[in-house]
């Protein structure tokens, strides 16, 4: 008896010796890993297999490098250029299958209509450098790239949409991203109107941010193409603020005397004609208004105080309708207060 009881702690004991292998290869493979919390891991362009295994080790989300790189070599992996995010105590196992899915993680960034540079330029911010998005924005191959090598500056040239971006991209590539997405879904837009290409354009923006009401926009783009015949200047409020933020100061307020009266070439209070670029990215209505314009005998407009705009041929009407405008704000002020 006793040597049997030997006999069989001795077969039990190589058995477990033998299973031990496996099992610790199957817990290295598919056991709790070392993240103690959420990550994200960038692989960047031409990121090799061993340079991968490394920063995975490094960053605390595999154990082993060594093993990551049996099994990513043993497969072919493929490494997908992205950003990935890895849950805590991710296995191996799964951290190997995000990237062999290639599971990237995107961020989605709407850029909307109406945006003007410093708008697109703190939407991007965390995927483009502040420094590096002036510089790109002053680009001479992007605006070629947008359809209008001609433009001094990317404003206008970008299409308003929500974008998938993900912090492995290069800021060139973002930013290269939103202009083709111009090129294809906006430029062509621009084609058959009364101006050409880039005027409608820029037209179409200082529609865009005098109203937002597409049933007033043809008739605000019609006051201004009438004005342009006539060797008047355009006295475009939102022109006075475009100025005021290239000079530096950011203050995103209404235009103030200060502004109507600074001379620069983009305030149409100061310079005839249109500004020199777009000062925003119109909507496709204001496009629309601006390939055609509803001229009539209007030349003059201002807000009613209530959400649109009052329209006048003479200044005397004009003005008139500037007085009703202010008793309107004076009104809404006092009822605010009581």
């Amino acid at each position: 008896m006793a040597r049997s009881s030997v006999s069989l702690r001795l077969y039990v004991a190589i058995a477990v010796l033998a299973v031990l292998p496996g099992l610790g290869g199957w817990w290295a493979w598919k056991g709790w890993g070392p993240l103690q919390q959420d990550a994200t891991v960038l692989v960047r362009k031409g990121t090799s297999i061993n340079q991968m295994a490394d920063q995975l080790e490094r960053e605390g989300v595999i154990r082993s490098a060594s093993l990551f790189r049996l099994w990513a070599r043993a497969r072919k992996l493929q490494l997908i250029r992205g950003e990935y995010t890895f849950t805590s105590q991710a296995s191996l196992s799964d951290v190997a299958g995000k990237l062999r899915r290639a599971e990237i993680h995107y961020t989605f960034v709407s850029i909307p209509e109406g945006a003007h540079a410093w708008a697109v330029q703190r939407r991007l911010k965390d995927f483009v450098p502040e420094e590096v998005f002036w510089t790109l924005w002053k680009s001479p191959r992007l605006a070629k790239t947008a359809g209008f090598g001609q433009a001094e500056s990317l404003e206008g040239l970008v299409a308003p949409l929500t974008y998938k971006l993900h912090h492995a991209m290069e800021p060139e590539e973002v930013m290269l991203m939103l202009v083709e997405a111009f090129r294809n879904q906006v430029r062509p837009k621009l084609e058959g109107g009364v101006l050409p290409p880039y005027t409608t354009l820029i037209l179409a923006s200082l529609v865009e941010k005098e109203t937002s009401l597409a049933e007033e926009q043809p008739r605000v783009a019609g006051v201004y193409r009438k004005r342009l015949a006539l060797g008047m200047r355009l006295q475009c409020d939102p022109t006075s603020l475009y100025a005021r933020w290239l000079t530096g100061d950011l203050r995103f307020t209404a235009p103030l005397v200060e502004d109507i009266r600074r001379i620069h070439r983009f305030n149409t209070y100061a310079v005839a004609g249109l500004p020199p670029t777009p000062i925003a990215i119109p909507s496709a209505s204001a496009l629309e208004a601006a390939k055609a314009p509803q001229v009539g005998k209007d030349l003059y407009f201002v807000a009613t105080g209530k959400g649109g705009h009052t329209f006048s041929p003479t200044l005397g009407d004009h003005n008139r309708n500037v007085a009703v405008y202010r008793r309107e704000i004076i009104r809404q002020r006092k009822a605010a207060r009581g």
